[in-house]
């Protein structure tokens, strides 16, 4: 599976792994080898972690933990206790090992060290500018959060491609069905 990054933060990548919330909740993440296929995709680390059941749900608890803390500070309430605890405590493990060969830098990490980065963007995204910026998705089915870093921070959409087009597209339908006066 081929994961989409348009966010520029890993954790507004790594949310959508549940795509449209409340509406066809597609998740991306029905295997253990999809989280560590991603982590992959998503350039945190260079080879797949292992990944076991219990992994790929302790995974998902903590994306959704991730996911209601940026709904509480996108919508500017009080965040729960228990996902707070849940988010620090991923924080708190060792990162990836970073080291530079000649073919460049590599990043190998287990599945800690995955989370921990995903964790530790999630608590910066709290404490960065990004906050204050941060928005929904005005697809009514699409539940990303973005940083709108547009111009007059008029940004509608996740992305252009998608939620964008797909708008567009509509307005465009729209105006051609209805007559000029």
């Amino acid at each position: 599976m081929r994961f989409e990054f348009i966010a520029d933060r890993p954790v507004l990548d790594f949310l959508p792994t549940l795509a449209e919330r409340g509406h066809a909740d597609v998740e991306q993440l029905t295997a253990p080898r999809d989280f560590a296929n991603w982590a992959v995709q998503a350039g945190i680390v260079d080879q797949p972690p292992a990944v076991d059941d219990a992994g790929l749900r302790h995974t998902k608890a903590l994306r959704e933990a991730m996911f209601r803390l940026v709904q509480a500070l996108i919508n500017g309430a009080d965040a729960v206790a228990a996902d707070r605890e849940l988010v620090n405590e991923a924080a708190a493990g060792p990162l990836p090992a970073l080291r530079l060969e000649v073919d460049g830098v590599h990043r190998n990490g287990d599945l800690d060290a995955v989370l921990a980065v995903l964790a530790r963007d999630c608590l910066e995204l709290h404490a960065s500018d990004d906050r204050l910026a941060l928005r929904w998705c005005a697809d009514e089915h699409c539940t990303r959060a973005f940083v709108d870093r547009s111009r007059g921070a008029r940004r509608r959409w996740c992305g252009m491609r998608g939620c964008g087009d797909r708008a567009k597209a509509a307005a465009y339908r729209q105006r051609r069905r209805t007559p000029i006066a």
